[in-house]
């Protein structure tokens, strides 16, 4: 049995995924290991503009990554949350921000202080007391404060950037720690006759590169992970039926420069609109059961901020997840292991956790099968969670006015999710595991937004003075409109601080 430390990774494929995995990989060069990418410039990558959540910080901080040199190296702007356009009902919008509602009072939750308020008669949005909310709907950014006395603190953010220019930031940082980078198209993987794990990939020149450890990041494909491994595919379209998507950049018009994504429903789905600073990404994601892919290009381009700057693009996926992300010597990290409709711009995080994961449970060359099982236990976890989330959104919806949309009302939805929904539905509570990827603001954030408002809420913010919670909620408001108000624009602080170069010329 080949026994000992893991000498060579090849990461099959480039991208954001692959080149994300080839950044973070080089850390570990100077202890000895080599690190190859092999991709085609004919293969195109899906990439066409991507929004982030938080999490993103942390994995640029880990490689050493200034904000402000990442920001206009990718053309990119902030974001400080989603902005759902007609998903409860037509005519209807609400932010899903970063950050948190409120402070808690006397160990009670502040939207439970929210919801007696409401039972009461008083009708606010509960957005008004969230900073990055205010701050989005005036189009202003700041960072957060590290002090925690300073208002600033509730800020929290993430980015909107161009893929192929982060791709090619993070391929620049990665060769110059020792990353080799081979042009050509795998066409095949060779495996090992004992225990069935890949040794070396052909290339369609005739040669093969060889490894101990590969990283699958060859999109849809799944070019090791299901060619040759065959990890089956979980489909979730009985839950998500979304399975087309097309996509075109667009001129910056409307609202411009916005610190937030703005999802729009749409007959048969939803269009995002994603700000860089260089244009605007657009796409209509779909169902083609219920629009056919003329029909969904011509609704995009109907509804674009400005003139198109490209050919609209057409993606076909299947929601769901490999059934094993890593099997043998064989990961595979983002659309190699699973894709879920981008509604809450989860996909770079997915890439992200998954390489967080690799390293942290990285093999020898006797590949157990013991880390390989704890991986894909956790990125179960990980994507049932995005799942359940994301088929909230649809199953909440009070439209009526199309048949995607009652469909989607009636849809079935996983026990787990209902679950959360009938805790809700009796008190507002929301139970999550401390590992959960979606905080319980977001929660809240979603279930309200969409309207469902319980029919009780915790009695413990009873016991509250009314009058002080009366005083604290109106100081709050006004703490939140007067730091917003503070703020720069979103447009003038990138000008400031991080413009890209065809945004400065």
């Amino acid at each position: 049995m080949t026994t000992g430390p893991v000498r060579s990774v090849l990461i099959v494929g480039g991208g954001t995924a692959g080149w994300m995995a080839a950044a973070a990989l080089s850390r570990m060069i100077p202890t000895g290991l080599s690190v190859t990418l092999v991709e085609s410039d004919a293969i195109g990558t899906i990439g066409v503009g991507e929004a982030t959540i938080p999490p993103i910080r942390a994995f640029n901080a880990a490689l050493g990554i200034d904000e402000a040199e990442f920001i206009a190296a990718t053309a990119g702007s902030f974001k400080l949350g989603i902005e759902f356009v007609g998903w409860g009902a037509a005519g209807e919008r609400y932010l899903h921000p970063f950050g948190v509602f409120g402070f808690d009072q006397e160990g009670v939750r502040f939207h439970q202080h929210w919801l007696r308020r409401r039972a009461a008669g008083v009708r606010e949005d509960i957005a008004d007391y969230a900073l990055c909310a205010v701050a989005a709907r005036e189009g202003r950014f700041m960072p957060p404060a590290t002090d925690p006395a300073s208002v600033l603190s509730q800020m929290n953010h993430a980015y909107h950037f161009d893929a192929g220019l982060y791709a090619a930031f993070l391929r620049t940082r990665a060769e110059r720690a020792g990353v080799v980078r081979v042009e050509g198209e795998v066409v095949e993987a060779i495996k090992e006759g004992e225990r069935g794990n890949v040794s070396a990939v052909r290339l369609a020149d005739g040669s093969a590169l060889a490894a101990d450890l590969f990283v699958d990041c060859s999109g849809f494909r799944g070019l090791l992970i299901e060619g040759a491994m065959q990890a089956g595919y979980e489909d979730w379209t009985r839950w998500l039926a979304c399975d087309r998507a097309v996509a075109v950049p667009c001129a910056t018009g409307g609202d411009g420069l916005t610190p937030f994504t703005r999802s729009t429903a749409r007959p048969a789905g939803w269009q995002w609109r994603i700000p860089l600073q260089h244009r605007t990404g657009n796409g209509y994601v779909y169902s083609s059961a219920y629009l056919s892919d003329d029909e969904a290009t011509a609704t995009l381009l109907a509804h674009l901020d400005g003139p198109a700057l490209a050919d609209p693009r057409l993606l076909r996926f299947t929601a769901g997840r490999r059934r094993r992300q890593w099997i043998g010597n064989v990961v595979a990290l983002g659309l190699a292991g699973g894709f879920a409709e981008p509604l809450e711009s989860t996909s770079i995080h997915m890439v992200q956790s998954g390489i967080s994961r690799l390293l942290a449970l990285f093999p020898d060359r006797e590949f157990s099968g013991v880390e390989a099982a704890t991986f894909n236990r956790q990125a179960d976890v990980q994507y049932d969670q995005v799942r359940d989330f994301l088929a909230l959104h649809y199953h909440l919806t009070r439209r009526d006015d199309s048949p995607f949309w009652r469909d989607a009302a009636a849809r079935a939805i996983p026990d787990t999710l209902a679950e959360k929904i009938a805790l809700w539905k009796r008190a507002g509570r929301v139970f999550r595991r401390d590992d959960d990827l979606f905080a319980e603001d977001s929660w809240v954030a979603v279930l309200l937004g969409q309207g469902l408002v319980p029919g009780g809420w915790d009695r413990m913010a009873d016991l509250a003075d009314p009058a002080m919670v009366e005083q604290r909620f109106a100081r709050l408001r006004s703490l939140f409109a007067d730091a917003a108000s503070r703020m720069p624009r979103h447009a003038d602080y990138i000008a400031r601080v991080a413009p890209g170069r065809r945004h400065a010329a």
